[in-house]
């Protein structure tokens, strides 16, 4: 099924955002340790209250900057629910709703059918491919997809079947670093941010032939320095912390939008895992 373009659009990541899905973490606790950066704040857990002052902050951030933001309830059984990029992600003018692989996170995506199904928006429902939108990534016509353990060969494969017009390509990477955002992000049609060590020689070769690579050292990445969101108009939203990132990014024009999030990124996703954009133009 296909959506009126009006409705639903993307082309790229840094394309002008009109229309993004998000969710607070209402309910974000670790309980059922499922990445890295889980394990290493365990015992510390996540301070609820914080990250919904912070969660509040972005989602101001966004209307602020003419961004409309559709907030999805808030479920206790889903304790990553926070992360909607993983639940769905649009490309072209389709829409697709994710059938997620690990079991802590099974039904986030009923609860993004039904606000879909309740605006008579139309999606393409992935049932059967293990596949999540922190591993989709879109520009132009070309949509890279991570190989992880939440995303497999099979749906990679499906995703190409379905997407005539667009070329897909696989990209490998470790799979401790959970979805290909945390390690890769385009910023622009000739600019990207990627952690090297996540990679081998033949996929640094392949992204390298397409972009100028800006590189996010070990530490960045651990705050996930690759995990921004574009705005539009060289406008990216990044983590304070990460100051090398930023001085990047504004040394080539970017503005930067510094927002404090990092009580939710204890659970293991910053700017881009909480969004889910439905709609960006040109």
């Amino acid at each position: 099924m296909t959506n009126d373009s009006r409705t639903t659009f993307c082309r790229t990541e840094y394309d002008v955002l009109k229309r993004v899905i998000l969710c607070e973490p209402k309910y974000m606790t670790i309980r059922d340790v499922i990445n890295e950066t889980q394990r290493h704040f365990e015992k510390e857990g996540i301070h609820i209250e914080k990250a919904m002052q912070q969660h509040k902050e972005l989602v101001k951030t966004l209307e602020s900057n003419g961004i409309e933001v559709v907030l999805l309830p808030a479920d206790e059984k889903f304790h990553e629910q926070v992360f909607t990029r993983d639940i769905g992600f649009t490309l072209g003018k389709t829409t697709y709703v994710a059938e997620m692989a690990a079991d802590a996170r099974v039904g986030e995506e009923n609860v993004l059918k039904k606000w879909l199904e309740d605006n008579e928006i139309s999606y393409y429902n992935l049932i059967g491919d293990h596949i999540e939108g922190g591993d989709v990534i879109i520009d132009r016509d070309t949509v890279f997809i991570g190989l992880s353990d939440r995303t497999d060969m099979k749906a990679i494969e499906h995703m190409q079947s379905l997407m005539c017009d667009f070329e897909v390509v696989a990209i490998p990477f470790t799979e401790k670093f959970l979805h290909l955002d945390c390690v890769f992000n385009i910023i622009s049609p000739d600019l990207a941010l990627f952690y090297p060590e996540a990679f081998t020689e033949k996929e640094k070769n392949i992204l390298s032939s397409r972009y100028e690579l800006i590189e996010v050292s070990k530490e960045e990445q651990f705050t996930l320095g690759t995990n921004i969101l574009s705005i539009g108009n060289k406008r990216i939203l990044s983590l304070p912390v990460n100051k090398g990132v930023n001085e990047q990014l504004r040394s080539r024009g970017f503005e930067v939008i510094e927002v404090d999030i990092t009580e939710i990124i204890k659970s293991g996703g910053s700017f881009r895992c909480c969004t889910m954009p439905i709609l960006r133009e040109a």
